[in-house]
């Protein structure tokens, strides 16, 4: 199938049948990014609901280069990935302070800011500046190895170049943003991981791998990470109407956001921490416990709620450092991993 035939097909296919999104509707550097970011390892109907709290919050890059790291992360809070919520804010920053607010119109100086990858600044290059790039995410990995049949591993060098020099060699001159939304959307409607509606499909009389039975097998990778289980076991200190928690730091889940005391175990046994004997006579202790699963790690989380009874057991708790105890108002306003908020909906206290 040559280059025409091609484009006029997947052109075809996407004004018919892609999706009104907000992001679309504009050429907006700025707003085209906070979607990248945003749909990085998120489904739409998951991102769009925080593109919209993110626009109506931070309308341009001068107001999200403004905003505390602890505020955008509450903006976050829930979608995952919080790295990609610190180098969002790092990107603002730089865009701001070196181009002045405006994004760099081409994919090689983009490629240098924090946060965006091949990917990313293909889309915004192609999307926002109408350079000739291809953005090659999961749904492009899958539609072309079904395509062409391509039994090379997406996450080898080899296969990696010999997908972009695919990519490159059907890419149109004209309209290179709309090229790669609508593969991007054929891959998520069309072309979709486990069966695939290859019968309606436009593709349907050229894709060597559904003429040889292989679609379920492509595209082939090999190197997949293993899922760990971890296990966590949170003391929950509440005295009156304060609550203990810690901010979470560097190398590990969730930097910058807000827990209770950890103690991470290898299995479901746990010393109390400090030495301290919780029998449940001096102090009133309940114990839930919630499983939360992650990319590559599945948390099996054991939370134990103690309301101390004493001033003296309070300024105990105080010297485990380095948190700190919260009203319910501050607690609430702290951006918090997804399973914290799933303790405290519990309504345990």
């Amino acid at each position: 199938m040559d280059t025409p035939a091609f484009t006029e097909n997947i052109f075809a296919w996407y004004f018919e049948n892609k999706r009104n999104l907000p992001w679309r509707e504009t050429s907006d550097p700025y707003k085209i990014w906070l979607s990248e970011i945003i749909l990085q390892q998120t489904r739409i109907q998951q991102g769009l609901p925080y593109y919209n709290k993110f626009v109506e919050k931070f309308p341009s890059i001068f107001n999200l280069a403004k905003a505390s790291e602890q505020e955008v992360l509450r903006t976050w809070q829930g979608l995952g990935y919080y790295s990609r919520a610190r180098n969002l804010l790092k990107c603002a920053n730089e865009v701001v302070s070196r181009f002045n607010g405006i994004f760099p119109n081409n994919y090689n100086e983009l490629l240098k800011l924090p946060g965006i990858g091949p990917y990313t600044a293909a889309a915004i290059a192609s999307i926002a500046f109408n350079e000739k790039v291809p953005a090659i995410d999961g749904n492009v990995y899958r539609i072309l190895s079904r395509l062409f049949n391509i039994s090379l591993d997406i996450s080898s060098g080899k296969g990696k170049k010999a997908f972009q020099e695919i990519a490159e060699s059907i890419m149109p001159e004209n309209d290179p943003g709309i090229f790669n939304q609508a593969l991007m959307e054929f891959g998520a409607i069309q072309c979709i991981p486990q069966n695939p509606s290859c019968v309606t499909c436009c593709f349907h009389t050229y894709c060597l791998a559904r003429i040889n039975g292989l679609q379920g097998v492509r595209p082939v990778k090999l190197n997949k990470p293993k899922k760990t289980i971890r296990n966590f076991h949170y003391f929950v200190y509440r005295y009156e109407d304060r609550i203990y928690m810690n901010k979470r730091s560097e190398g590990d889940i969730w930097q910058g956001l807000y827990d209770f005391h950890l103690v991470e175990s290898n299995n479901n046994m746990v010393q109390e921490p400090a030495g301290w004997a919780y029998d449940g006579k001096q102090h009133t202790v309940n114990m839930v416990d919630i499983t939360h699963k992650l990319t590559h790690q599945t948390i099996l989380a054991r939370f134990y709620a103690i309301n101390l009874n004493n001033k003296q057991d309070y300024r105990k708790i105080i010297r485990l450092g380095p948190g700190k105890f919260y009203s319910i108002d501050e607690m609430i306003n702290l951006p918090k991993p997804v399973l914290i908020e799933k303790f405290l909906k519990a309504n345990i206290f």
